[in-house]
């Protein structure tokens, strides 16, 4: 097969999309909530987060997308780990603490230490430790590809805390 004239690779170029109709579009798309925890020396820190995903069974292996505005990832990336908290449809107000920059975002919220050190929250839909397997460069987000450490469901009665069309929803089986 011969390579692309000059003309075919400009016809095949990525159109230029305007980001509030992208942002539109994707928003059709129901995502879970997690909280990605960490440590910085002593205190625990995290984030809000709905761009998780599994990507390996064998290593197991996850990862999630903070964005490179993040004031939180950089404290919890020098550990080497992280836990991905998955929030309950009874847990919007924790999502909401977890989204707000510079809050006290574990005041008054259980949580205990995982095998990494990492906080893992009281009262989630189920856990999952990592240590940072790897990074990658993602437009304005990086990719954060982490080794499962150690794993657990929580309460399966509840169902997961959803975001769909920029709002929070529930979805029940």
């Amino acid at each position: 097969m011969a390579p692309p004239m000059e003309d075919d690779v400009e016809a095949t170029s990525a159109p230029t999309i305007d980001s509030a109709r992208f942002r539109q579009v994707l928003g059709h798309f129901a995502s879970g909530i997690t909280i990605i925890t960490g440590m910085e020396g002593e205190e625990p820190v995290g984030l809000t987060c709905g761009s998780f995903f599994s990507v390996s069974l064998d290593p197991p292996l996850v990862a999630f997308s903070p964005a490179k505005s993040s004031t939180s990832w950089p404290r919890i990336q020098p550990s080497g780990a992280f836990c991905v908290n998955v929030l309950g449809m009874e847990q919007e107000d924790v999502c909401r603490v977890f989204a707000t920059s510079g809050a006290d975002k574990f005041r008054g919220l259980g949580w205990s230490s995982g095998a990494t050190g990492s906080p893992i929250l009281a009262d989630v839909l189920a856990w999952v430790d990592c240590r940072i397997e790897a990074e990658h460069d993602a437009g304005d987000h990086t990719i954060v590809v982490g080794r499962v450490v150690e794993m657990k469901v929580g309460e399966e009665s509840e169902g997961p805390l959803l975001f769909y069309r920029g709002g929070y929803g529930r979805f029940e089986a």
